[in-house]
């Protein structure tokens, strides 16, 4: 039986910067402690791209926008948040594009824990949490994503990812009915 596992996604601070809710830090940092205290792993997953971002190609509209100084090793808007930082002994992994698994080898790193059930939060539904769960589908993962440690800066698209495609390839739960419904002990 494959393992699950938590992904961490995005959850630096110049994407919080974009979030409004006020409530969201906390809710991605108990859906980090509800993982941790089920043993279930956790990997943080955040963008940084090279210096002079030369992997960041001018046609890419996302990428080849960003200022050159934003989201790299230096830049202290790239950091995870303290809040929802990693633990001792949890793998952070580093993308360049949008999907968690773009430009890595997250794949491989959850193929050797034989991890085959995805769970997602991140910073934005309609970026990381929508890219990397399409493409995790594919890859053949079950995945859940967690509505309530998920946010977008557009809460109307957020629902409608949520609720209209999402729900549709996989589970979408809040933290505490994935814990109830997952995490319970046997």
């Amino acid at each position: 039986m494959s393992r699950t596992a938590l992904l961490a996604m995005d959850l630096q601070r110049g994407h919080l910067a974009h979030i409004t809710d006020d409530g969201y830090l906390t809710r991605a940092a108990r859906a980090l402690e509800t993982a941790r205290a089920a043993e279930v792993p956790v990997v943080h997953v955040a963008l940084r791209l090279r210096p002079g971002h030369v992997d960041a190609h001018p046609r890419n509209k996302i990428f080849g926008a960003l200022p050159h100084h934003l989201f790299t090793a230096d830049d202290p808007g790239a950091a995870i948040h303290p809040d929802a930082g990693p633990r001792d002994g949890e793998t952070v992994v580093y993308k360049n594009r949008v999907s968690a698994f773009a430009g890595n080898d997250l794949h491989q790193i959850l193929a050797a824990q034989d991890v085959g059930h995805l769970v997602l939060a991140g910073v934005a539904t309609s970026g990381i949490v929508l890219s990397t769960a399409l493409q995790a589908i594919d890859l053949d993962y079950r995945v859940t994503v967690l509505s309530d440690a998920c946010a977008d800066p557009d809460p109307a698209l957020h629902r409608v990812l949520l609720d209209g495609i999402l729900a549709r390839r996989g589970d979408v739960f809040t933290t505490e009915e994935w814990a109830a419904a997952e995490l319970r002990p046997v």
